[in-house]
């Protein structure tokens, strides 16, 4: 069993910076396929970033070039360095861990971007 804990959420101003970060709790560090989702009210839930084990990454769309995702496997840990902050890109962003087909959800850290 993975427990998956967020911080870094706030309310900013658009143009700002943030950083979230996500700890794996239990499991073996460096083992899961590890991303961000965000959850916006009223829209689905959508890929944000993603990163392997191997470390190559996947990002959405509208996040491109503007954010980026790390993981440090001693730490059990990812990062989320969020640049140029727009209204859209506000919703609560949430950790999955994935291994063997199981998927792993934290609860959540909310970003409130203002313009």
């Amino acid at each position: 069993q993975v427990q998956l804990i967020e911080s870094g959420g706030g309310s900013v101003q658009a143009g700002d910076s943030l950083n979230l970060s996500c700890v794996a709790i239990g499991g073996t560090p460096g083992a899961y396929v590890m991303g961000w989702y965000r959850q916006a009210p009223g829209k689905e839930r959508e890929l944000v970033a993603d990163i392997r084990t191997t470390g190559v990454t996947n990002y959405g769309d509208s996040v491109l070039g503007r954010f980026t995702i790390s993981r440090n496997n001693d730490r059990n840990t990812i990062y989320l360095q969020m640049n140029n902050l727009t209204p859209d890109d506000s919703g609560e962003y949430i950790c999955k861990a994935t291994r063997y087909g199981m998927d792993y959800w934290g609860k959540g850290t909310l970003v409130t971007v203002s313009s």
